[in-house]
């Protein structure tokens, strides 16, 4: 009885301070900050191999970790695209993070190589500064081949091509900055608290993070045809480790941007690279077994997919990398020669083309869907010619960007038929957003909205 009593009590006082912290971030008026893990590979996709360990199973166990530490504190909301041995279509683990409307996606991987390479780097989405980036990007990207219909859903990347990376950079240049901050935060634990070999901050155009639409990054952790190294990667000790080492990053991320302090990322100042792998990480080596949880309720917010708040440029401490190396950019590439502009788009009312629209009594109900296509620093203009052949376009500005849709319908089904139709056009990352009385709002809202009608 007594056992009972005392079991009830610690749940009790639990239940009381988990809901006091809840309502103490809620009246700080700050909103959770939400981070998207993705644990690479999955399922009957093994990732790299190496002295007998499998990436799959490394980066789960890594991303688990993050997501135990970071999910104590009230002020994150963790979201993973697997907790468990899962394939995920890449497509799909970019429409988690932009459904969710996250603040951050971050990739865990881990790579391998013929010579005795070693050590750990972040990346950031962007042209290959030189041809062994190139090399990892592609390895990464293969796993397009293990989805079904890849051939309708990635039509005209050719993962063999640099030239097929140009397409997917542009969509986020606007989150360059913010991905490098966070890219050079992990390094820094890296390399200054790990000790581990420092591969630094780089470019390469890995596909699931062009998908996004917020600041990401891709984490190598190392490499398991390395002896010690993988030896290391494969221990609890050394996976605790660098899911440590990342979670730490991810809140002195989040704390410079809520203080306004947040590095450039511009500075060509480099801390020196480490001499050699910790030397201990021989010992205690363990097969980590993949740990099965139920998957994560992927909430979405159906919001358009940018960050809550932009992070001011201001003071500029020391960075990892130079500017050089992770700005680069292809001399010969006319296409990217021209900088995004992200200057403060003023608030006005959404503007639309001429189109009439021919969606059953779309100005008629108080909710309507349309399709969000793109978010974009630019400022395009509504032309069919500018969205492959789409009409019935309109846009509004939204914090530092334009978020761009396609059609007007009072209809769930209509909407979806749309959706379904940019997709054909291109636009696989598409989604259907709601309105009431031509101001935004959730799905959720926006489908009680109309149960009650």
């Amino acid at each position: 009885m007594c056992r009972r009593f005392f079991a009830i009590l610690v749940f009790a006082v639990t239940f009381i301070c988990y809901s006091f912290a809840q309502t103490a971030v809620s009246q700080s008026g700050i909103e959770p900050f939400v981070i998207v893990l993705d644990a690479g590979h999955g399922g009957h996709d093994p990732g790299n191999l190496g002295n007998g360990y499998f990436e799959k199973n490394i980066a789960l166990n890594i991303v688990l970790n993050i997501g135990e530490i970071l999910e104590k504190d009230p002020n994150f909301k963790v979201i993973y695209t697997r907790k468990d041995d899962t394939f995920i279509d890449l497509y799909v683990r970019g429409e988690i993070a932009n459904k969710a409307n996250a603040d951050l996606f971050v990739s865990v991987h881990c790579d391998s190589h013929t010579s005795n390479a070693h050590g750990a780097g972040t990346f950031v989405l962007g042209l290959h500064a030189n041809k062994q980036n190139f090399e990892i990007a592609k390895k990464e990207n293969s796993v397009i081949y293990l989805e079904d219909n890849y051939q309708d859903r990635y039509a005209g990347y050719d993962i063999n091509s640099p030239e097929s990376v140009i397409g997917l950079t542009i969509m986020q240049e606007e989150f360059l900055d913010q991905s490098i901050n966070l890219a050079k935060a992990i390094q820094d634990n890296f390399t200054q608290k790990l000790k581990r070999n420092d591969r630094k901050v780089k470019q390469a155009g890995f596909i699931v993070l062009h998908q996004t639409f917020m600041p990401s990054v891709l984490i190598e952790t190392g490499f398991l045809t390395h002896d010690k190294e993988g030896a290391y990667l494969n221990s609890k000790k050394g996976q605790s480790e660098m899911g440590t080492a990342i979670a730490n990053a991810i809140v002195t991320y989040r704390g410079k941007m809520l203080a306004g302090v947040a590095p450039s990322g511009n500075t060509s100042k480099s801390t020196p690279e480490p001499e050699s792998i910790e030397p201990e990480t021989a010992k205690e080596v363990e097969a980590a077994p993949v740990l099965t949880a139920s998957e994560t309720d992927k909430e979405s917010a159906d919001q358009a997919a940018v960050p809550k708040e932009q992070m001011p440029e201001e003071k500029t401490p020391e960075v990892v990398v130079s500017a050089q190396e992770i700005l680069k950019t292809a001399e010969n590439t006319s296409a990217m020669e021209k900088e995004v502009e992200t200057e403060k788009i003023p608030s006005k009312p959404m503007e639309q083309t001429s189109v009439p629209t021919e969606m059953s009594g779309a100005g008629k109900a108080a909710i309507s869907f349309k399709v969000q296509v793109l978010a974009s620093s630019k400022n395009i203009p509504l032309k069919a010619a500018n969205f492959k052949g789409l009409n019935t376009l309109s846009k509004e500005p939204y914090k530092t960007l334009y978020r761009y849709m396609y059609g007007n319908t009072n209809s769930l089904e209509e909407a979806e038929l749309l959706k379904s139709n940019a997709a054909l056009k291109g636009y696989t990352s598409a989604y259907v957003v709601a309105y009431k009385d031509g101001e935004r709002i959730t799905m959720k809202e926006a489908l009680k909205y109309v149960s009650n009608q």
